[in-house]
């Protein structure tokens, strides 16, 4: 050091502060990555469901160590403890770190109480994914369903979730929605909480 200052000296890698480090990912970098994770997994299964069932437990891993950073970094060790708290969370904090934007839309299901949806014009894990016609209604979006299951389930709120194609007029690419449906205990607790 030629007279720049005192730089504190860890001894140890644990001892450094948790900084936010740069928080962009090349982008064909995660593109090329994700293909090899399907690609991987798809010599792995005999059908599509089983893809997306890997692709989504991928994606759970993910989402529990993304709860821990985020409530770590964002949140001062704080979780959300009611429903349309975490849902906000995913939908803006969550999204943003993820994909570097919030999601297009989050809405309650109409005809069920318990069923919300996330949905994304185009969603990221998608984009650079071209299906097989023998792959039918294959959708990479199990892995983000996963993410978003892991979040959830890691912060007390058990849900299934699913990933679904919706097509949308005039658009040549179907819109992902993101269906979430929380368990029964989920709402009961909601309702005492008030």
């Amino acid at each position: 050091m030629i007279g720049v200052g005192k730089i504190k000296q860890y001894s140890n890698v644990l001892d450094r502060p948790i900084s936010k480090g740069k928080q962009e990912v090349s982008l064909s970098a995660f593109a090329f990555l994700f293909s090899e994770l399907v690609q991987y997994n798809q010599t792995q299964v005999d059908n599509i469901g089983e893809l997306e069932r890997r692709l989504e437990d991928a994606g759970y891993a993910v989402g529990a160590r993304v709860l821990e950073l985020l409530c770590h970094r964002e949140k001062g060790n704080r979780r959300e403890t009611r429903l349309l708290g975490i849902l906000s969370f995913i939908h803006s904090t969550v999204w943003k770190v993820l994909f570097g934007k919030v999601a297009d839309s989050l809405e309650k299901g109409t005809e069920h109480e318990d069923e919300y949806m996330i949905s994304e014009k185009e969603l990221l894990v998608n984009r650079f994914i071209s299906i097989p016609k023998d792959m039918g209604a294959f959708n990479c979006g199990a892995f983000v369903a996963g993410i978003v299951r892991g979040v959830l389930y890691n912060a007390g709120f058990p849900a299934v979730v699913t990933a679904h194609f919706v097509p949308v007029d005039g658009q040549q690419r179907p819109r992902t929605t993101i269906l979430i449906k929380f368990a029964e205990e989920v709402l009961q607790r909601e309702a005492r909480l008030g």
